[in-house]
């Protein structure tokens, strides 16, 4: 039986420009909820930007982020049930070397806050403004003072284009995963870590999770989860992995929850 379902947000419930989440799905994650069924948003997102996407139910959820590092309990705000940080002086030539490239910004994530040392303005109002993020700028990071769970190098033509010059080296000490066009993250955990963390807080079994996802960035926790479901849209090889296809997420809410009734 379901007791937990872990959702993506980008390309998987906010899709194309889409930047609000539909009140179909808050509707379901109620109903569900009400069923014993626990919603989490699992997202490379900031626990701020993510509150601030779900605001009408902010208060009921769990959340996974920073593509697993940090996951929070329900609340206003939420206890931190589980946190992973990246170990400081690597993480930071990490940073450097991104902040090196050409066309690169780097993202530095403590557990509520994004810094950033902007090269051009855009940055600031890409993460602050439409990304939702809670935001810090700083000369170097070397003066972030807190863990580090995630960095991220924003990669103006493509993370395509970043990943084979920064992954073959940081992939043997980190998880690299695109996240998005422009985004090429980097954590000492995955959603599957992150899940798998919520699952020990509440004492129930991956078999009981449902996860949503799109991407290779999703994949961690799709293959943990007892019942893994994939956009339609999404890469082939993923299609092929996963034989659960999905057009909405409100659609596979609503089965669960009629599931659930029966």
């Amino acid at each position: 039986m379901i007791r937990l379902i872990a959702c993506d947000i980008d390309g998987t419930l906010l899709r194309g420009t889409q930047r609000e989440i539909s009140p179909a799905v808050f509707r379901e994650v109620v109903r569900l909820g009400k069923q014993g069924v626990r919603f989490c948003p699992a997202s490379g997102r900031q626990y701020h930007s993510l509150r601030g996407l779900f605001a009408p139910i902010a208060s009921r959820l769990y959340y996974v982020c920073e593509n697993g590092a940090v996951v929070f309990g329900p609340g206003d705000p939420g206890p931190i049930l589980a946190k992973e940080t990246m170990e400081r002086e690597q993480a930071l030539e990490l940073c450097r070397e991104i902040l090196d490239m050409d066309g690169c910004e780097v993202l530095i994530s403590g557990a509520g806050i994004s810094y950033l040392c902007p090269k051009e303005g855009d940055i600031v109002d890409h993460v602050r403004y439409f990304v939702g993020n809670r935001t810090a700028l700083v000369d170097r990071p070397e003066e972030i003072t807190e863990d580090i769970v995630k960095v991220s190098a924003y990669c103006r033509r493509g993370a395509a284009e970043a990943e084979p010059v920064l992954a073959p080296r940081w992939r043997r000490i980190w998880r690299v995963a695109v996240a998005g066009e422009k985004w090429l993250d980097f954590t000492a955990a995955d959603k599957g870590k992150g899940v798998r963390a919520l699952c020990r807080a509440l004492g129930i079994g991956p078999e009981q999770v449902l996860a949503v996802g799109d991407n290779y960035n999703d994949v961690p926790m799709l293959e943990l989860a007892g019942e893994p479901w994939i956009m339609e849209g999404a890469d082939p090889e993923l299609l092929r992995r996963f034989p659960r296809h999905c057009a909405r997420v409100e659609g596979v809410l609503e089965q669960i929850g009629q599931r659930m009734e029966s």
